[in-house]
């Protein structure tokens, strides 16, 4: 089967998660992802968490997963960027690309003639692609920005996902933000690259994790953009109905429910649970008592749900046709057979390290073979490589490594 974009070659200078992760997406589609790294390397190598457990060896303890999740399938040259020669030397990589892409700010894009203004001068049919924490215009378009910050932080998301007015603030996961942002970036580029091939004419995109996070939060934003008002952030004992909730259940995991209306819900739930002495009670007679009774309700319930564990009580929810979900450990999720059954966590074969899972791309494609197609580069692994597809001779590569300016392959 043929890959949506195996004619495709993206540059991609860019570091961390957010930019990488987009590369590694096209990289999935079948692009030549070409990954322009410092000499130093993208800083982001050697951060993982190393795996655990005594069935592993050396090798796949001290391999970086997290890196390799994000930049799985690129190639890798390392470039000083800081010398004319360097900035030069990419700005003629791109008179043979289709894309590139990256996370420079707008002052560095133009200190290293990487701006799309000079970049059309070399490739005007050039699809150039930037994500930023905040823009590239605007007061705060010079701010660094990450996902905790720019995209959890300063869109409202944090705030939002406190329990209560005085709640603690959340912890986000590693790269939430990041991911999501790059889906956004993916989208951006393939439209761009759409209309490059339509018109011939270089298209400029652009995305950040600040726009995405609003994005994400669109319904809220729906209204609260047009009445400016607070969105209220309610406790477990103060949401509106029981059976849009969330419990814990006797082996201390939690289940969730989301069946609205209440009252098409309420005494279905009930039965289920045991608990048809209450369907009647006053204080629970229908979905205005039930809010007003919220805490005593979530007694109740918290107790009987204690009896059994969150499985034992998911076959019940399903017997009795509840809309429900387990709450499940990032631990459970891989071994999850519907996780399994939509090759949500697919493998990859290394050279050195053998078969290893990785996690796939939410989408899914037919008659197409879009999937991970290989591990993470080493840094500067493909630099000769590159430089001899792109036209160079082997003096002319030899001058570059001399010079400091390209790294030379280990």
């Amino acid at each position: 089967m043929a890959a949506p974009l195996d004619d495709v070659v993206v540059l991609e200078i860019d570091n961390w998660m957010a930019a990488p992760s987009a590369g590694a997406v096209l990289a999935d589609m079948g692009a030549r992802v070409i990954k322009i790294e410092p000499i130093s390397g993208d800083p982001m190598r050697g951060m993982s968490r190393p795996v655990k457990g005594d069935r592993f060896d050396e090798a796949f303890q001290d391999y970086d997963f997290q890196f390799d999740v994000d930049n799985r399938g690129k190639e890798s040259i390392a470039v000083a960027l800081d010398q004319p020669e360097g900035a030069a030397l990419v700005r003629q990589l791109a008179q043979k690309a289709d894309i590139f892409m990256c996370n420079l700010l707008t002052k560095r894009q133009q200190k290293f003639g990487l701006d799309p203004d000079s970049l059309f001068k070399a490739n005007p049919k050039l699809v150039h692609a930037t994500l930023t924490g905040y823009g590239t215009s605007g007061p705060d378009a010079w701010r660094p920005g990450y996902d905790v910050t720019a995209f959890f932080g300063r869109s409202g998301l944090y705030d939002s996902m406190r329990e209560g007015d005085d709640g603690m603030v959340p912890m986000a996961r590693p790269a939430q933000g990041d991911h999501t942002t790059g889906l956004a970036m993916v989208g951006a580029i393939l439209g761009a690259l759409r209309l490059a091939e339509k018109t011939g004419e270089g298209q400029v995109v652009e995305t950040s994790l600040y726009e995405a996070a609003v994005w994400t939060q669109a319904s809220d934003y729906a209204v609260t953009a047009v009445d400016h008002m607070p969105v209220r952030k309610r406790r477990r004992d103060q949401l509106l109905t029981i059976t849009g909730n969330r419990f814990p259940c006797g082996d201390g995991n939690w289940v969730v429910f989301n069946m609205l209306p209440d009252a098409a819900y309420w005494s279905r739930l009930c039965k289920a649970i045991g608990l048809d002495d209450i369907i009647e009670d006053e204080r629970f007679i229908d979905s205005k008592a039930r809010y007003k009774n919220m805490a005593e309700l979530i007694g109740i319930f918290d107790q009987t749900l204690a009896a059994k564990s969150r499985d034992e009580w998911g076959k019940i929810f399903d017997e009795a046709g509840l809309i429900w979900g387990p709450v499940m450990g990032l631990h459970e999720v891989p071994q999850d057979p519907h996780a399994q059954e939509l090759g949500m966590f697919p493998a990859i074969e290394h050279p050195e390290l053998g078969t290893y899972t990785t996690v796939n791309i939410p989408m899914r494609f037919a008659t197409a073979d879009v999937k991970p197609q290989g591990p993470a580069p080493l840094l500067g692994q493909h630099s000769e490589q590159i430089l001899r597809d792109f036209g160079m001779d082997a003096a002319a590569i030899a001058a570059l490594q001399d010079a400091g300016t390209v790294n030379k392959n280990q």
